[in-house]
């Protein structure tokens, strides 16, 4: 198994799901910052790395940890970018296998 870099490239907020949506003033994610760096070593979870978003990002993690790649659709193999399934305010990463 190999490590993984994971590093925080946007975060968002769906002004107008907010406002319709949710009982209280919604704000970009408090959990992260763009540009911040996380690493997850053998596949576990970095310390402080949301729940929720670990838990949509986990499969990605997993396949690069174990050689896969994403050759079919992205420019870099062992690079893949996704985001954690909120709808109101999600956090878009980047993930790279670093050996």
């Amino acid at each position: 198994m190999v490590n993984c870099k994971i590093t925080v490239l946007r975060r968002s907020i769906n002004k107008d799901f907010a406002n319709e949506y949710t009982k209280e003033k919604r704000e970009l994610c408090p959990k992260t910052s763009e540009g911040q760096v996380f690493f997850s070593i053998d596949g576990a979870k970095p310390d402080d790395f949301c729940e929720f978003a670990w838990v949509d990002i986990y499969k990605y993690i997993f396949a690069l940890a174990f050689k896969g790649n994403f050759s079919e659709w992205m420019k870099e193999p062992n690079i893949v970018i996704t985001c954690c399934t909120d709808g109101i305010r999600p956090v878009f990463y980047k993930i790279e296998r670093i050996e």
